[in-house]
């Protein structure tokens, strides 16, 4: 048996159970699997990525459960507040400054900015390791 979180074209979630990864395909290329909650038959596999959590025991402690668009957006930008919190704003200096830093000209810390294409290209060129901060579709409202 093998379990699947679905999704309709009409954004309704649900789980099934299917006697294999075959039959799933077999059932839904003939239109046999339709949404309980408005019997659309467009349905696909949701996004479904293991959650892990710490227990107080210190394990790690992991189970699968379907993420939706609102947790996606919601966990990244929680990841984003707790950088631009914690890191210094270097503004339109991004690229010398993250460049000070990997050479140990400047003292190790976060920061965060802005950079030109070009800049972005010769960072990743010279190896020196970064992550763009997302930006969200709720920040243009």
């Amino acid at each position: 048996m093998i379990h699947y979180s679905l999704i309709c074209d009409k954004q309704h979630p649900f789980d099934a159970w299917f006697r294999s990864a075959a039959a799933y395909d077999e059932q839904q290329g003939r239109g046999a699997v339709s949404c309980p909650a408005c019997g659309s038959a467009h349905v696909e596999k949701a996004l479904m990525a293991p959650a892990v959590a710490r227990s107080g025991s210190g394990k790690i402690v992991v189970s699968n459960q379907p993420i939706n668009d609102a947790q996606i957006r919601a966990a990244l930008r929680a990841m984003r507040d707790k950088v631009v919190s914690e890191a210094e704003n270097v503004g339109d200096k991004f690229a010398q400054e993250a460049r000070n830093i990997h050479y140990d000209d400047a003292p190790a810390r976060g920061i965060y900015g802005q950079a030109s294409r070009e800049e972005v290209a010769d960072l990743i060129e010279e190896g020196i390791e970064f992550m763009p901060l997302p930006d969200l579709p709720d920040d243009h409202n």
